[in-house]
């Protein structure tokens, strides 16, 4: 009865206010707190690769960059700043499409749907001290109204039962990322991070939303080893999948001025 009455209240706020998904264009026939069908919520698919580091979890066409621990350049070297790397879906697809809307759009209850997305990325044995967001400079986050990578945090907070700090804080305005050369995207954030109080010998959960080159999450995660912390862990939603050539010289460079 009670199913039968929702069906009929939904069908009448329908035909008042017509709304059609976000992602695929399809008419949407059921209430939602996101403008989004339960078809493009469900759609992404986790990131598959036959070859990938053990350590940062990059994908490669080969085996030929890792070495007998499966690990590659970058990490074996200790370039990465942060020691291990989670995540759910390739940036591509419906999954970038709901990141956009979900980053762009003010579309928040998403946080949601990632979370679970998260958690199915996370290995279960795994624990942690603290769960940190990367943070954004105040005035970004003044613009969009909210911290995506604090929504994603305060998710896997409650699911995962571990505190939440948010003790990062961006004190330099950077430019946006987007449209920079892997060497401006370096530029543009180092130095861009403080760590209030201490974290020595905590193993730190670092959230964000995407990993494009990692400049952002790399700086953010050597900040938080300069605060004490023993080990940071990176886990985001969704990253570029780009089984291509990276800049080794680069980041051995800006290793030096960390």
């Amino acid at each position: 009865m009670v199913r039968t009455m929702a069906k009929g209240v939904c069908a009448l706020l329908n035909l008042i206010f017509p709304d059609d998904c976000r992602v695929c264009g399809a008419p949407l026939h059921n209430l939602s707190r996101v403008p989004i069908c339960g078809a493009c919520l469900t759609e992404p698919q986790p990131l598959v690769a036959e070859f990938f580091c053990s350590d940062c979890k990059t994908p490669f066409v080969n085996p030929a960059p890792l070495d007998e621990q499966g690990r590659c350049t970058l990490c074996r070297l200790g370039l990465q700043g942060f020691d291990a790397v989670y995540t759910y879906g390739s940036y591509e697809g419906p999954l970038r499409q709901l990141v956009h809307h979900f980053k762009f759009g003010g579309m928040r209850p998403l946080a949601a749907t990632f979370g679970d997305m998260l958690i199915r990325a996370l290995p279960r044995e795994t624990s942690f001290d603290v769960i940190v967001p990367i943070p954004l400079h105040w005035f970004r986050r003044w613009q969009r109204g909210f911290n995506q990578s604090a929504l994603l945090a305060k998710e896997i907070s409650r699911r995962w039962h571990t505190p939440l700090a948010d003790v990062a804080r961006r004190g330099k305005r950077t430019a946006p990322q987007a449209g920079l050369t892997n060497s401006k995207r370096r530029l543009n954030v180092r130095g861009a991070f403080q760590v209030r109080g201490r974290l020595d010998g905590k193993h730190v959960l670092l959230v964000a939303d995407v990993l494009t080159t990692g400049a952002t999450a790399r700086a953010c995660a050597r900040a938080l080893k300069r605060a004490g912390a023993s080990r940071v862990t990176l886990l985001v939603v969704a990253r570029t999948d780009r089984r291509a050539f990276v800049d080794v010289p680069a980041l051995r460079a800006e290793g030096a001025h960390a």
